[in-house]
């Protein structure tokens, strides 16, 4: 009787997400819609394509450019078809995006790590060239380095064997994953090189977030939205210039512009699969399970998705890296079984 009664809360809850996909001209929502991030959407793009064209039944999923942080206020403000129903991120999802999913009525979110990507740092071809380090990158584009005013203006001021060049870093907005990352991996890093700031983070962990992850905002670091390619477009037209950017786009212009080595290491295929690369991270996509049999065409979209991103699938011709064996294994059983999170494991 318990099993009878729960299979029938299923089946109306599902009925009752289909009843509610009436987009804003009144019809019901009959294609996939994916937000978040710019680093995962040529991926997405890419994938909805081909699913269209093994899929001729289902229209073509509508993927939007968001940034990270802005489709996850989009994928968690409720069920039903006038949300989305995935959100691409290029950094994990925060524990408080999920409370606010869950407090929302998202409670079963499927996370799957679609590959690996690196923050690369380039400057156009024959252009200016620089062997950089965490804490160099960290003194140069900081607002506080240390706790201390910034001064510096050429790279030369933050080390020596840099060249006597004005700082001038072309780079993601403070809504995209991969500005979080360029802040986790690389500006804490190299905040972290410092004792006092190591020990800052045990007595005051919000003035220590603040002064390792808080860029300047005096002309040094340029916002350039969340469009990559305007990145590429601002260092290819000034050879003086520094981008930062997801190593896909490095990849795809690769006439065009060149990465610059971290801690003597460049950013590229194999250097981010073994995450010898210091720029390193992870590619997610998050899924409401609620919405796979409600939504045409999801299940079918996923099941695209995994068969896209092995080493020698359609995504790595695009740049995007493929996870360990295991991890790539484990994340077809998350789209396979339609496992979620329970979010402890979240920061």
């Amino acid at each position: 009787m318990h099993r009878v009664k729960t299979a029938c809360l299923v089946a109306l809850s599902t009925l009752a997400l289909a009843a509610c996909g009436q987009s804003e001209g009144g019809g019901t929502r009959d294609s996939i819609r994916a937000v978040g991030s710019s680093t995962v959407f040529p991926f997405a793009k890419a994938v909805a394509e081909s699913f269209a064209r093994n899929n001729p039944d289902f229209k073509s999923p509508l993927i939007e450019s968001t940034g990270t942080g802005g489709g996850m206020k989009l994928f968690c403000a409720g069920l039903g078809a006038d949300t989305p129903d995935m959100a691409n991120a290029s950094r994990r999802m925060k524990k408080s995006e999920f409370d606010t999913c869950v407090a929302n009525g998202v409670k079963d979110i499927m996370e799957i790590q679609i590959g690996l990507d690196g923050i690369a740092f380039a400057s156009s071809k024959g252009g200016i060239t620089m062997n950089l380090t965490p804490k160099m990158v960290y003194e140069a584009l900081a607002a506080k380095p240390y706790g201390k005013e910034q001064t510096a203006q050429l790279w030369s001021d933050v080390d020596a064997s840099l060249p006597a060049e004005p700082i001038l870093v072309y780079g993601p907005p403070s809504t995209s994953g991969t500005r979080d990352a360029l802040k986790e991996l690389v500006l804490e890093a190299g905040c972290k090189t410092n004792a006092d700031m190591k020990a800052l983070k045990d007595s005051d962990e919000d003035r220590y977030d603040q002064l390792c992850t808080e860029v300047r905002s005096d002309g040094a670091y340029v916002e350039q939205g969340e469009q990559d390619n305007l990145i590429v477009q601002k260092i290819e037209s000034n050879p003086k210039a520094v981008g930062v950017f997801g190593y896909s786009y490095l990849e795809e212009n690769a006439d065009k512009v060149e990465g610059l080595p971290m801690n003597g290491v460049d950013p590229t295929y194999e250097n981010i699969s073994t995450f010898a690369y210091p720029g390193a991270r992870p590619l997610y996509v998050y899924v409401k399970k609620d919405h796979m049999r409600a939504i045409q065409g999801l299940e079918a979209y996923m099941a695209e998705w995994a068969k896209s991103w092995s080493k020698d699938g359609a995504l790595a011709k695009i740049g995007l890296v493929a996870s360990p064996d295991d991890v790539m294994a484990q994340n077809a059983k998350v789209v396979a079984e339609q496992l979620t999170l329970n979010g402890d494991e979240l920061k």
